[in-house]
């Protein structure tokens, strides 16, 4: 699907006069991790083999480009599973589903894809582990996001969540002796560990998970955004404004030294104020983010006198999960990554 675009574009970001060197500094890693490209990859795959349609329960990344180019291919978003026909195809997205989600699918006999983020999953069976030995489980998230419903839907008699560090100041618990926290797997670093502090401050206790529940792919882009906020007068964001890694990327480039900082969706929507005045421009892009969309805003700030480029690179990522064993077949044991796609 072409980016869209607004007429006369180029017109609007004027290569303005700026006194000293104009330049970008671009992230990485940034853009796809692994559990995204084998989420997308999922769909593609279920496509290519049981043909249109095939529905996905909720966006299965949160990203509006990739959305809408699976709806194009055939597939078809719906918000429950008793939205799609008995006997059907259904595709759980990368943020995962509870129990009852799965019981549900079950019920009306359709043919379930699981590309649930294989980190997710380690979430998932963590609360499943602790709630068996009858700890309570204070799970840090937002509220109402699909990730938190699915980790605290296995587990809910158990489960409470913890909004913000604000929120862990008032938290109660019945049994302050067993009581473990875990996370949402896209969370502020940052926010997530001062959440951690506030709540052992109360309640000494606390154990932490067996390992860390924040993703690898959301610590990296946020490691490597706050190295460029330090020397950038404007943070521009790739990504959707319900893809919450792709927000926290905004909050951390404006709490590590951004002058200003935009998320977006698509290279049309920057704007000629942001860059007025601007030396150094700084591009990154949330983990659902495919790398066709930096590209188009790296060729309009080119367009705009940015065309000078550095990579920062704060970490290298290689690493490749599994497609569900529904689709692996002669497809092999792995995702491949779909062209155009960021190795970042």
């Amino acid at each position: 699907m072409p980016v869209p675009r607004v007429p006369g574009r180029r017109d609007r970001l004027q290569d303005i006069a700026v006194v000293g060197r104009k330049r970008v500094l671009l992230a990485a890693p940034r853009g796809y991790c692994a559990g995204v490209d084998r989420a997308v990859v999922a769909v593609e795959k279920a496509l290519e083999r049981y043909g249109a349609p095939v529905y996905v329960r909720k966006e299965i990344v949160h990203n509006k480009h990739v959305v809408r180019e699976l709806e194009q291919r055939g597939a078809v978003f719906v918000d429950e599973v008793d939205m799609v026909p008995s006997g059907a195809h259904v595709v759980f997205s990368a943020h995962g589903v509870s129990p009852a989600v799965v019981a549900g699918a079950a019920d009306r006999g359709l043919q379930a894809i699981d590309a649930t983020c294989p980190l997710v999953t380690k979430v998932h069976r963590e609360a499943v582990r602790f709630a068996r030995d009858d700890y309570r489980i204070l799970l840090i998230g937002h509220e109402g996001h699909e990730e938190v419903e699915g980790t605290a839907g296995e587990a809910p008699e158990h489960v409470t969540l913890v909004t913000s560090p604000e929120h862990a100041d008032t938290v109660e618990v019945s049994d302050p002796s067993k009581l473990v926290w875990l996370s949402q797997t896209t969370l502020s670093v940052d926010e997530t560990m001062e959440t951690v502090r506030r709540l052992r401050e109360r309640f000494p206790q606390l154990q932490n998970p067996p390992s860390d529940d924040i993703c690898y792919a959301t610590q990296n882009r946020q490691v490597a955004i706050k190295k460029v906020a330090r020397d950038a007068d404007l943070v521009i964001v790739v990504g959707s404004a319900n893809s919450s890694n792709s927000v926290r990327l905004v909050e951390v480039a404006l709490e590590y030294g951004a002058t200003a900082a935009h998320r977006i969706d698509y290279a049309d929507e920057i704007r000629q104020e942001w860059l007025d005045g601007v030396e150094t421009i700084g591009v990154t892009s949330g983990a659902s983010v495919p790398e066709v969309l930096v590209e188009e805003v790296l060729a309009d700030l080119a367009h705009a006198g940015y065309g000078e480029v550095e990579e920062v690179r704060t970490a290298e990522e290689d690493l490749i999960f599994s497609l569900p064993k529904e689709l692996r077949g002669d497809s092999g044991p792995r995702g491949g990554r779909a062209p155009g796609r960021s190795e970042a």
